[in-house]
């Protein structure tokens, strides 16, 4: 394999601005095939912006970010997002599909036929830990928290994507839960092998779920490095995060 082809993600002196605010600064960025790379920074640090200009839900004001070699902008973008896995808080479920429903969409609008889409769809929810038989025909409303975000999981999986984004999905849950899936998901990337950017401001989940830490600062890149040179990085924002872990 290329270095170039191991590049799943590259962020190329990426700007953004919002009614004429900047909101990400020359962002520099790779994303190397297999492995997890941590977003870690507070409220409106630029965390979630970088995720959407991954999917081309938002594109950059100058700059470039290339998925698997291409350039977001030459991608059509609803098949560079039916490419891309997307987990979001509280999983994200569209409310009036079943969950059966909302792991099989994206495998249903690649034209998948209904028996391999049924398989799939057993086969994601057994891999997050759900029953098909039990859980397929249920309605998110009718989910814990919890199991809405296992949901989300797998149909971000369901497709077989290259690559995962992860915007703070267990954020809202309760401790014990968000420990379990936190556990959990590091299993499923692990086995899959998947390529995941994850969004955290939670330096536990960061230091337990990541290869690498991108610690990002009024939208811009203050640290870069794996969970060991985190912990010995003297950013004073590193840090705070580290100070907050000892205590």
């Amino acid at each position: 394999m290329t270095a170039s082809a191991a590049k799943i993600v590259e962020m190329r002196s990426v700007n953004y601005e919002l009614g004429g605010a900047a909101i990400l600064g020359d962002l520099n960025l790779t994303v190397e095939k297999g492995e997890v790379l941590i977003l870690l920074g507070e409220s409106g640090c630029g965390k979630t912006t970088t995720l959407r200009l991954i999917n081309r839900l938002i594109e950059p004001t100058s700059g470039t970010v290339m998925v698997e070699g291409k350039s977001t902008l030459d991608w059509d973008p609803i098949l560079l997002r039916r490419h891309i896995g997307y987990v979001l808080q509280d999983g994200g479920l569209f409310p009036h599909f079943t969950v059966g429903g909302n792991v099989g969409l994206i495998p249903g609008l690649e034209g998948w036929d209904e028996s391999r889409i049924e398989q799939r769809v057993g086969e994601m929810l057994d891999l997050v830990g759900l029953s098909s038989a039990k859980f397929s025909g249920r309605y998110p409303h009718e989910l814990s928290g919890g199991q809405r975000q296992r949901v989300g999981v797998a149909r971000a999986l369901a497709a077989d994507p290259s690559l995962v984004l992860l915007d703070e999905p267990f954020g809202a849950l309760d401790v014990l839960t968000r420990t379990t899936l936190q556990h959990e998901f590091a299993r499923l990337v692990r086995d899959l092998g998947k390529t995941a950017v994850f969004v955290t401001h939670d330096l536990n989940e960061a230091m337990l779920l990541g290869s690498r830490i991108a610690l990002m600062e009024k939208g811009r890149v203050a640290f870069l490095g794996t969970s060991d040179e985190f912990m010995l990085s003297d950013i004073p924002l590193a840090k705070a995060y580290v100070k907050t872990v000892q205590l």
